[in-house]
C-alpha cells in the first residue's frame, strides 16, 4: 500500500476515534441528561442522521471540487460538534448536547468516503485491500477512543466526561493536518450524458452492495447503542461497559489488516456468508446469558461479522459502477447505509427499554439470514472477479 493510503489510514483512526469514544459516552451521558430515560440514545441517533444526511452532499462536493475539499470541510464540523458536545455536558443541557451530535455526524459521514478514496489512489489490482486497510484504521481508535474515554472522564473532577471532549477536540486538527499532505484525485470529469441514477441502483451488484451494508451496519448498531444501558442494568460500571465496547471496536477493525486477502483468496460472497454467521451467533450469546464474558463474547462476534460484512459489501460496490459514475454510486449506498443506521440508533433505545435485550437482539437475525440468501443468489449467478 502506499503513501497516501496509510495517511488515509491515518486519518481514519483519528475520525473513528472520535465517533467510538462518543458511543462509548453517548448513551450514558443521554441516560444522566435527558428526563425521559428513553431518549438516552437520540443524541446518537443524531449523530447517524446527520451522518445519513452527509451523504448527497458530499458526493455533490466530491464531484465539484475533489476528495481533499471535502474532507477538510468534514474534520470542520467533526470539530465543530465536539465543541458543541462539551460545552452541553458543561452546561448539563440535553438538547444542546443532541445538537452537538449533527455536525459531528456530518464529518463522520464525510470520513466515511475515506474507503472509497483509497481504492481510488491505490488503483484497480490493490482496491480490495486499500478499502480494507483504511477500515483498520480503526483499531487504533478502538485502542485509543474508549481508553481516553476511562482515563479523562472525572479528570475535570465532578463534571464527568468534560475533559474527554477538550482532548477529542485535538484529534480533528491532526486529521485536517493529514489531510493537506495526502495526494487524492481531483474532481471527477464532467460527463455530458451521465448515466441515470435509477440505472445504476437497478444493478444487481448494486442492490446486494448496499443491502448487505445496510444490514450489517444496521444491526451491529442496534445491538451496540444499547450494550453500555444493559450493563448499567446488569450492575457493571463506566469501565466495564468502556471495555466491552473498546474489545467490540478491536473486533470490528482489526481483521481489516486481513480482510482484503482473505476476500482475494477465498472469493467475497464466501466471507460476507460467514461474516452474517458470526452476527446471527451475537444474538446467541445474548440468550445464554448476561455474565461480562457473554457480553464480551456477543459484541466480539458481532465485530467481526460487521466486517466481513461491510468490507464484502464495500468490495461488491466498487464493482458495480464506473469511474465516472462513482460518487454519485457512493452517495446513494452511504445514503441508504446510515439511514438505516439512523433508525436503529433512534429505535434502540426505546426496543431496549420496552421489549429488553434478548428480544432486541433477536430482531437481527432475520434481516442477516435474508442477505446471506441474497448472496447466496448474487455468487451462484456471477463469480467475484466479473463485473456486475
Amino acid at each position: 500500500m502506499n503513501r497516501n493510503v496509510w495517511l488515509l489510514f491515518a486519518a481514519q483512526s483519528l475520525n473513528q476515534s472520535s465517533t467510538i469514544a462518543f458511543v462509548a459516552m453517548s448513551s450514558l451521558i443521554g441516560f444522566t441528561l435527558a428526563d425521559n430515560k428513553a431518549l438516552a440514545t437520540i443524541p446518537y441517533a443524531l449523530q447517524m442522521l446527520a451522518t445519513m444526511c452527509a451523504s448527497i452532499p458530499a458526493g455533490i462536493l466530491f464531484t465539484k471540487l475533489g476528495r481533499k475539499p471535502g474532507f477538510l470541510l468534514g474534520t470542520a464540523c467533526t470539530l465543530t460538534g465536539t465543541v458543541i458536545s462539551g460545552l452541553a455536558v458543561l452546561r448539563g443541557d440535553f438538547t444542546l448536547f443532541c445538537i452537538g451530535a449533527i455536525p459531528s455526524g456530518l464529518g463522520f459521514g464525510i470520513g466515511q468516503h475515506y474507503r472509497f478514496a483509497a481504492a481510488e489512489v491505490a488503483g484497480p489490482a490493490h482496491h480490495t485491500r486499500a478499502i480494507s486497510l483504511v477500515l483498520a484504521g480503526g483499531v487504533i481508535a478502538a485502542l485509543f477512543g474508549p481508553e481516553l474515554v476511562k482515563r479523562t472522564k472525572d479528570a475535570a473532577g465532578p463534571l464527568l466526561f468534560v475533559a474527554t471532549y477538550a482532548i477529542l477536540a485535538v484529534l480533528p486538527l491532526i486529521g485536517a493536518a493529514l489531510i493537506s499532505i495526502t495526494k487524492l484525485p481531483p474532481a471527477p470529469p464532467h460527463v455530458a450524458s451521465p448515466t441515470p441514477l435509477r440505472e445504476i441502483v437497478a444493478r444487481p451488484g448494486f442492490l446486494v452492495a448496499v443491502i448487505t451494508g445496510m444490514i450489517a451496519y444496521g444491526s451491529m448498531n442496534l445491538v451496540m447503542t444499547s450494550t453500555p444501558l444493559e450493563m448499567r442494568l446488569c450492575g457493571f460500571g463506566v469501565d466495564d461497559s468502556t471495555d466491552v465496547i473498546r474489545m467490540h471496536a478491536l473486533c470490528m477493525f482489526a481483521p481489516g489488516f486481513v480482510t482484503g486477502r482473505l476476500i482475494q483468496r477465498f472469493g467475497v460472497h464466501q466471507i460476507i456468508l460467514i461474516g452474517g454467521i458470526l452476527t446471527i451467533a451475537c444474538a446467541g450469546f445474548a440468550l445464554a446469558g448476561s455474565t461480562k464474558i457473554d457480553f464480551y463474547a456477543g459484541l466480539m462476534a458481532l465485530g467481526v461479522g460487521w466486517n466481513f460484512m461491510f468490507v464484502g459489501a464495500t468490495t461488491l460496490l466498487s464493482r458495480a459502477h464506473g469511474a465516472a459514475e462513482r460518487m454519485r454510486a457512493q452517495a446513494a449506498n452511504d445514503l441508504i447505509v446510515f439511514g438505516t443506521v439512523a433508525i436503529t440508533a433512534f429505535s434502540s433505545g426505546a426496543l431496549h427499554a420496552s421489549q429488553g435485550w434478548v428480544a432486541l437482539n433477536s430482531l437481527i437475525v432475520l434481516p442477516v439470514l435474508v442477505v446471506m440468501a441474497l448472496v447466496a443468489w448474487h455468487r451462484q449467478g456471477r463469480t467475484a472477479s466479473q463485473p456486475s
